[in-house]
């Protein structure tokens, strides 16, 4: 087994292969490789559950990377002034289908316990998802099949500023009209001709309102799947405290529950041993008799 299968394992089962594969490296004298592989994180379940898809859903995974690639080409061309709002659409609802799919696909993956996903888990796996579609850095660890942690986009992306055209260039100022009544003088005087300049490189052109409009609509969107997530994971958190509870009361029952029948199980015990103690002693106090008896019997017989 090579390093890289390990993250291709079950996840109970990557520390006792983990160990098994440095145990191996090292009886081979593989000193330094058996160093590295114990050296190994196991990954988290989110991490995880990315490497199984990476490995198992090749077509998917292609279909999130153009995503990505087609919306970062998206915004960029957008926010020189070259591109539009329904591309910009396009391109975001492509990506966000393709997470989507991905995240469909790590629902019928399985925890150690033998678990479906948390609702928690699943969202951490779609964020290193849309991590890897916008961000090469993301994509680069993804796209090996061992992640250890799971990722987070943190770039300016779509939604993740109030104002995307804060710093897009103003518009050109318009020169002010040349005032009346200059008199005959001027009149009379032509104006004198500009000195020849090479022409300038015409600027970007300016987004439309209907573009910008476009993005701030995409913004809220996102800030509002955001909200939503951060409920969803809030709700979440909420329930497996309230199970966590659940689960710790019953346990302390069953502990009661169990201490008292250890208790009565130890005094039945004692009690059993007791009654065996008299019986042993009913049966020799008996046999005794019956000896006594017979000894009795044969002295009248002989007389």
């Amino acid at each position: 087994m090579q390093a890289d299968e390990l993250y291709g394992l079950a996840l109970d089962q990557f520390i006792p292969e983990r160990g098994a594969l440095a145990k191996a490296l090292r009886g081979e004298k593989r000193r330094d490789e058996a160093a590295a592989v114990a050296a190994l994180r196991k990954p988290s379940v989110a991490a995880w559950a990315v490497n199984q898809l990476v490995r198992s859903q090749g077509a998917s995974v292609d279909e999130l990377y153009g995503a990505g690639d087609e919306l970062r080409d998206a915004q960029a061309r957008l926010l020189a002034g070259t591109g539009d709002g329904r591309a910009l659409r396009a391109a975001n609802e492509r990506e966000r289908a393709a997470v989507d799919e991905l995240v469909q696909a790590a629902r019928g993956l399985l925890s150690s316990e033998g678990h479906e996903l948390s609702p928690a888990v699943l969202e951490r796996v779609a964020d290193t998802l849309h991590a890897a579609a916008l961000d090469e850095d993301a994509r680069a660890q993804v796209r090996e099949g061992r992640l250890e942690r799971e990722l987070r986009h943190v770039g300016l992306g779509l939604g993740e500023s109030a104002d995307p055209f804060a710093s897009a260039p103003p518009a050109p100022r318009k020169r002010p009209a040349k005032p009346a009544g200059a008199g005959t003088a001027a009149k009379a005087r032509p104006p004198a001709p500009a000195p020849s300049k090479p022409r300038a490189s015409a600027k970007p052109k300016a987004p439309s309102a209907e573009e910008r409009r476009a993005v701030r609509e995409q913004a809220k969107r996102d800030r509002e799947e955001r909200e939503r997530r951060e409920r969803e994971r809030a709700e979440a958190r909420k329930a497996a405290r309230i199970a966590h509870a659940a689960a710790k009361r019953r346990a302390e029952r069953a502990g009661h529950a169990l201490k008292a029948a250890e208790e009565r199980r130890d005094r039945a015990a004692k009690a059993l041993e007791q009654a065996d103690e008299a019986l042993a002693a009913a049966q020799t106090e008996a046999q005794e008799a019956v000896d006594a008896h017979e000894q009795a019997q044969a002295e009248f017989d002989a007389s």
